[in-house]
């Protein structure tokens, strides 16, 4: 039986940006869980993250707007940089959207990378206005296949060269 304090290890790195699912099943396989168990619990995080993210980013844009209300020239200054600079982002990234498309993110989120993920991707999809709980399906989505897919190459033993 393992110690319960590699399961919360696993837990824990999988709700980290940029480490997530993908890395936290690989670091749960080497500490000695079976791929089974570091999967379940690597997708545990997965799921929370899916579901709270695209409901943390919008609240941003709630803040920025009391944040305009609040009449402090430095508040209000930053609010309005902000605000400006999300409206202008997205409009950049509608042509990609339009174009990728879900099925587009859900792969950029899959793609077991450095700077790709669900953290990345809930911002994306926050980015372009996408509704919620789309949102929480792509995300759900992409971090799924991004821990089967490193899970298929860990179990496999494939090794990048050096």
């Amino acid at each position: 039986m393992f110690s319960l304090d590699v399961h919360i290890t696993v837990f824990i790195l999988s709700l980290i940006p940029s480490f997530e699912g993908r890395y936290a099943l690989v670091f749960g396989i080497f500490s000695g869980l079976s791929p089974s168990v570091a999967m379940a619990v690597a997708t545990a995080g997965i799921l929370m993250l899916s579901i709270v993210l695209p409901q943390a980013f919008p609240r941003i844009d709630d803040l920025m707007v009391w944040m305009l209300k609040g009449g402090r020239r430095f508040r209000v200054r930053v609010a309005s940089a902000y605000l400006n600079h999300v409206g202008r982002v997205r409009v950049r990234v509608k042509p990609y959207m339009d174009k990728y498309g879900i099925p587009g993110l859900i792969l950029f989120v899959a793609l077991p990378i450095p700077s790709s993920g669900v953290w990345t991707g809930a911002l994306i999809a926050y980015l372009l206005g996408m509704g919620r709980y789309k949102s929480m399906m792509v995300l759900l989505t992409g971090g799924l296949l991004s821990n089967f897919i490193t899970l298929v190459f860990t179990v496999l033993g494939f090794r990048l060269p050096v």
